[in-house]
């Protein structure tokens, strides 16, 4: 069957010389079935197949588990080598330290290696790092950086987003206290990027459910407006009218993230709609949409559109006393 037979059905066929209950690499889809890294991308893109990782393929309908991610990882993981980094987390739970659409386009694994060993392909980033053995936990054969451990090494990142996103997921985990996390960052004294986990520690809160949520709440932190909450509950009576995704009651001001998964159809962006209607006529806050132009790019206007939210939060309800 051609791939253009194959795009067009509904599912894959248990014809297909593919492993369809288990994962498999871009090699085995070659030698068993034919098939080119461009077919491979096709049957992504149709829906047929995911890329839970870089070079691993699963069939769609195959459900996500703790064991499939395991199977996964053992297919490009050398024994003696320790998965870290945004796979630790994905391994551990926390899905969304994975970049956004990354079953398309999947960044190198990261992985590091006992001293004196470094891997050095398309597949990985690897290389040496300073782990305690306390830092390291066996999942069902892979040794995988801990919970914590993996989101200090998140908080360290070039990014502020990135290193804030990817610590919010980890403590939405629940297995560690924000108060752990801040304790543990003097012993990465000295080490790259620890400035910007240390700038950012502060802030993390679990309640974020997205990386977006994280960095429009970095926005309004950077602007100095009064500290948002995450996921506020707004109630009129014993209505709950919604759940805004950072509000600061004082203000009499929210602002929400319309992802395109959640808000791009015309019935959700109706309901959006009325339902911020319902928060400004009956609660008295204004509710501030923001896409991913907003947060993302050299053209981002979050933190304008932030600070004039507000201000005309105020000039129609003014400010709450506490």
């Amino acid at each position: 069957m051609t791939i253009a037979k194959l795009i067009a059905e509904p599912f894959l066929p248990p014809s297909v010389p593919l492993p369809l209950d288990r994962p498999f690499t871009y090699q085995t889809a070659r030698s068993e079935a034919g098939l080119s890294q461009r077919d491979l991308t096709e049957l992504v893109r149709a829906g047929h197949l995911r890329r839970p990782i870089k070079g691993v393929y699963v069939v769609a309908s195959l459900p996500d588990s703790l064991e499939l991610r395991c199977e996964c990882l053992k297919l490009v993981t050398p024994a003696d080598a320790v998965v870290c980094d945004r796979h630790a987390g994905w391994l551990h739970g926390a899905e969304m330290v994975l970049a956004p659409n990354e079953h398309l386009s999947v960044a190198p694994l990261s992985m590091f290696l006992p001293p004196g060993r470094r891997l050095r392909n398309d597949l990985t980033t690897s290389g040496e790092r300073m782990l305690r053995p306390g830092d390291v936990v066996e999942i069902r054969g892979l040794r995988v950086t801990t919970p914590i451990r993996t989101a200090w090494d998140l908080g360290r990142n070039r990014w502020p987003e990135r290193s804030l996103a990817g610590m919010d997921q980890m403590l939405r985990l629940g297995v560690f206290s924000k108060d752990e996390l801040v304790a543990g960052v003097s012993r990465f004294r000295g080490m790259r990027w620890v400035r910007v986990l240390r700038a950012l520690v502060v802030y993390v809160d679990g309640r974020a459910e997205s990386p977006p949520e994280s960095v429009l709440r970095l926005r309004w932190i950077e602007v100095h407006l009064p500290a948002p909450i995450p996921q506020m509950e707004v109630w009129d009576g014993d209505e709950l009218l919604a759940r805004l995704d950072l509000a600061n009651e004082e203000l009499c001001f929210a602002a929400e993230y319309d992802g395109d998964e959640w808000h791009s159809t015309p019935e959700q962006r109706t309901h959006d709609r009325e339902r911020r209607r319902a928060v400004e006529e009956r609660a008295r806050i204004l509710v501030q949409p923001f896409t991913k132009e907003n947060l993302f790019g050299h053209r981002q206007d979050a933190e304008k559109l932030l600070l004039a939210g507000a201000a005309e939060a105020q000039r129609r309800f003014g400010r709450r006393s506490r």
